[in-house]
């Protein structure tokens, strides 16, 4: 946290001043209040009461004081605010091998059980694009805000629905920069800010090669998002016969790597929606400094209506 008029922050010293004299007080009263030789009347002067009720009020006045002060000298921290026609493509390998079931059901099912949530996770003003991928690559859903579109989108992900067997992660990327360029009327000129979230099970086998299809991604300042899923155990049955389909994310973590973005790895369910969760914290906001000085003075005014209420129930006066 910084402060833009950290000069400010002087007048703390009264408060602390404030508060020494109130306890210098206190103490003078209870000196004087000993002087009385008639207990009766020393009772009528100073009646038992709880101690702790006499100074709460005092005590919420004082940290009142001291909020405002802070808010005074007008503190400024790092906040993440979404940016503006911020663009998020969803790309989902639905090959073949994404039907093994070493993730329950399968991870294709699993994987789009995480998408739905990644969605509706985001800000509804981010701008959310699907593609689906196998041997080729195809925008389900062009980048836009409609969530049902969106969420209707990802049901249809199914194997083969690209009609081309194979793993084509170039080809997935370069079709969801494709698609963050005809966003809108700007983006030719003025690319939105975008991010790119790649989810697989395997390496590259055909199509355009993925580190030219990251280049390009560098170009447009488009980071990938990679997230290798699935395990080592995974196979698919073929007619009675097993396939071994083991997981490989080493195109995946390079493609990571080279466009600035972050690669994971998720053998599970709950690994997966976890994954997404932490993509989603980053995509699509900056860190911007804005002035907080409204926190403080906002619990400040809290406290200071919290003391007014105390001294008036339980000494039928304001502080």
């Amino acid at each position: 946290m910084t402060w833009q008029s950290p000069e400010r922050l002087w007048l703390l010293a009264g408060v602390l001043a404030v508060a020494v004299g109130y306890v210098l007080m206190q103490r003078r009263r209870s000196q004087y209040a000993v002087r009385f030789s008639n207990l009766r009347l020393l009772d009528r002067v100073a009646p038992k009461r709880p101690a702790w009720r006499r100074h709460v009020p005092a005590s919420l006045f004082l940290a009142m004081l001291a909020l405002l002060v802070v808010g005074f000298a007008r503190p400024s921290a790092e906040v993440r605010v979404p940016r503006e026609r911020a663009t998020v493509m969803v790309a989902v390998d639905v090959s073949t091998s994404m039907l093994a079931t070493d993730v329950e059901p399968d991870r294709l099912a699993a994987a789009k059980v995480a998408a739905h949530k990644f969605a509706d996770a985001l800000p509804d003003e981010f701008n959310v694009g699907l593609v689906a991928f196998a041997g080729s690559a195809a925008v389900l859903v062009p980048p836009g805000t409609d969530r049902d579109a969106l969420h209707l989108g990802i049901k249809r992900l199914a194997e083969g629905s690209t009609g081309v067997q194979g793993t084509a992660i170039g080809e997935a990327i370069s079709t969801s920069l494709e698609a963050v360029q005809t966003l809108d009327s700007q983006a030719a000129q003025e690319p939105p800010p975008a991010r790119i979230v790649l989810l697989s099970d395997g390496a590259n086998t055909s199509g355009r090669d993925p580190m030219t299809a990251a280049d390009d991604a560098v170009k447009l300042k488009v980071p990938v998002h990679t997230i290798s899923f699935g395990t080592a155990a995974g196979y698919i049955d073929r007619g009675g016969r097993p396939i071994r389909v083991p997981v490989d994310g080493q195109t995946l973590r390079t493609v990571a790597e080279e466009t600035g973005g972050e690669f994971h790895e998720a053998g599970t369910s709950a690994e997966l929606r976890a994954v997404y969760e932490d993509i989603g914290t980053s995509v699509g906001y900056r860190m911007e400094q804005q002035d907080v000085s409204a926190r403080f003075i906002g619990v400040g005014l809290l406290l200071a209506l919290a003391a007014a209420s105390g001294s008036m129930l339980w000494f039928s006066r304001l502080p």
